[in-house]
């Protein structure tokens, strides 16, 4: 008699959204928090680096000596660098647009990304979406909207940038659903890690350095978050279809609002309050449909 699984893919995949949102928020504010202690906002590109050569080297760690893999060999795959650099526009676009708009405005466009994922989930991988899953999408996004108050929002041509890097990411998990398999996460992680260092560390040669030796375990315990991030936001691709996670990455303002509180000392109001409980509904939603279809246990 064969074993039940505890949990079904479908699960697993939303469970490891949520827990790699949570990784990108922890690495999000530490990162936020190394560059208020430089007290120069440009810093964040010598962060990305320093965090960058940690991350890469804890893959490298990893895959040297755990996994025992030829690393040559997994940086002549294409495919890894052509879904790395997908990940590298990302950054581009969405640090661009940082610096030229609010950050609010900036992070109410870049959620417009599970949209898009199921959008295109729908239309290239064939993954069939209902109407319900449209709607918990939808509400997810209001509740976005509501934790971070868009006031006067001045739209000019600037919106194209984080626009852009919602619909790069898109492209990236799409990419990463066609080459992830249950063996190869750390290896299309690498690549990433490595092609995501060089770009910030060209980025660094045109500004001044401006960190100090105390910020260093800092950044590398945000590198160590981030590795994690990188991990689990493969592994959800391979278990659960992307119509299906993209609901769960809203969990991310949520994570924000916590860490933001704890690190970076900023009082959450109450639209972010009930922003956040829309959130949770809209994922919960989810979650319920699927397990009264019976696709997940």
């Amino acid at each position: 008699m064969k074993r039940k699984h505890l949990l079904s893919n479908s699960l697993l995949g939303i469970i490891l959204m949520c827990a790699g949102q949570l990784s990108f928020a922890l690495n999000d504010c530490i990162v936020k928090f190394s560059v208020q202690e430089a007290n120069n906002n440009i810093s964040v590109i010598n962060v990305i680096f320093i965090r960058g050569l940690f991350t890469t080297f804890f893959i490298f760690l990893y895959l040297n000596i755990i996994d025992k893999k030829n690393i040559f060999e997994i940086l002549k795959i294409k495919s890894f660098h052509i879904r790395g650099l997908f990940e590298v526009m990302t950054a581009l676009f969405f640090f661009t647009g940082l610096i030229l708009m609010p950050v609010s405005n900036v992070y109410t466009l870049l959620m417009t990304n599970p949209f898009f994922v199921t959008i295109f989930a729908f239309i290239f991988l064939k993954e069939k979406v209902g109407i319900r899953r449209w709607f918990a999408v939808i509400v997810g996004f209001i509740g976005v909207i509501i934790v971070i108050n868009p006031q006067n929002m001045n739209i000019s041509y600037f919106f194209i940038f984080p626009i852009l890097a919602a619909m790069f990411l898109t492209i990236r998990d799409v990419r990463t659903k066609g080459i992830v398999t249950k063996s190869n996460n750390f290896e299309i992680i690498f690549v990433t890690s490595v092609l995501m260092t060089i770009f910030s560390g060209i980025g660094s040669i045109f500004f001044e350095f401006s960190l100090t030796l105390n910020q260093l375990p800092q950044i590398m315990i945000s590198s160590i978050f981030l590795s994690i991030a990188y991990l689990f936001s493969v592994m959800t691709i391979f278990y659960a279809p992307l119509s299906l996670s993209a609901s769960a990455r809203y969990s991310v303002v949520i994570f924000g609002i916590i860490f933001g509180y704890l690190i970076l000392d900023e009082i959450p109001t109450y639209n972010m309050f009930f922003g956040a409980l829309i959130i949770i509904f809209s994922g919960l939603f989810v979650i319920k449909r699927q397990k009264d279809l019976g696709k997940i246990i």
